[in-house]
């Protein structure tokens, strides 16, 4: 994601600097790379965070806000717990950085050719001064409000691409069980009011039976989900379909798929046959 971005941001005219703690990202990267955190906070006046984990991000907002200018905003743009997201927020407001909490919704595929789409929340200076680098990045913004809000959506549409792409799955199964051409399935079902956006973007390779290189590895999403069933269970609303679902992502990791996209559902539920 971070990559795919910069690339875009570089051809918008910007200059980029960017840090991954992998050497070999770090000579790939497609603008100048540093040697740190710091060297990042120094360079640049708006921050762009693509982390992994909350303990990344935890690490890398205490070394952002011991070098960062007064002024400088940072932008939160994974799916994590809105706590630790919140624990950011607090740790780099003594240094004058402002956070904004910016989750995107898409794949690879769609930062690779910036269709992303962008769910800000915070400080709305922040916001507006921030805009025109998502409007690079991706083919729309929403301003959500308050910090948090973009997390709190980014929560609903993972709940959906998960329940989704199994769905998806399933649907391809019931047609290969039937002795239908996984094709066709694809071709006429897409044309219907039977689709979705995941059934259009992993039925193909369903179809095809090929999920590497992901889109999105199957093992983020299980990630996304449990950090989603948790929220929801913190507000005491129900997830039914989504805990249906996460047993099957758990099932398709320990059969060793979670570095696949999340299409290799279909091929969990084909050995379970």
């Amino acid at each position: 994601m971070g990559s795919a971005m910069s690339r875009h941001i570089l051809t918008g005219g910007h200059e980029v600097v960017g840090f991954d703690i992998d050497p070999a990202r770090r000579q790939e990267f497609p603008g100048t790379a540093v040697q740190s955190v710091a060297d990042v906070a120094r360079h640049t006046p708006i921050a762009l965070f693509s982390l992994p984990s909350s303990e990344a991000l935890a690490q890398v907002a205490a070394e952002f806000a011991e070098s960062a200018s007064p002024g400088t905003i940072a932008v939160e743009m994974g799916t994590l717990p809105l706590a630790d997201k919140e624990a950011a927020h607090a740790l780099l407001a003594p240094s004058q950085v402002d956070l904004l909490d910016a989750p995107v919704s898409g794949t690879g595929l769609q930062a690779a050719d910036a269709t992303l789409v962008v769910y800000s929340s915070g400080d709305d200076h922040a916001h507006q001064r921030v805009a025109p680098i998502f409007d690079l990045v991706g083919k729309q913004t929403f301003y959500l409000g308050a910090f948090g809000n973009g997390t709190r959506i980014k929560f609903v549409a993972n709940l959906l691409v998960a329940v989704h792409t199994l769905a998806a799955a399933e649907a391809h199964q019931l047609g290969s069980a039937c002795g239908l051409d996984p094709d066709l399935v694809q071709e006429v079902i897409a044309a219907g009011v039977g689709s979705s956006a995941m059934f259009e973007i992993r039925g193909p390779m369903m179809a095809a039976g090929t999920y590497d290189p992901p889109s999105a590895r199957l093992a983020i999403i299980l990630k996304d989900a449990g950090i989603i069933a948790d929220h929801a269970r913190s507000l005491d609303t129900p997830t039914p379909l989504l805990d249906a679902a996460v047993p099957f992502y758990r099932a398709a990791v320990e059969a060793g798929l979670g570095d696949l996209d999340a299409a290799a559902l279909r091929q969990l539920l084909r050995d379970l046959v």
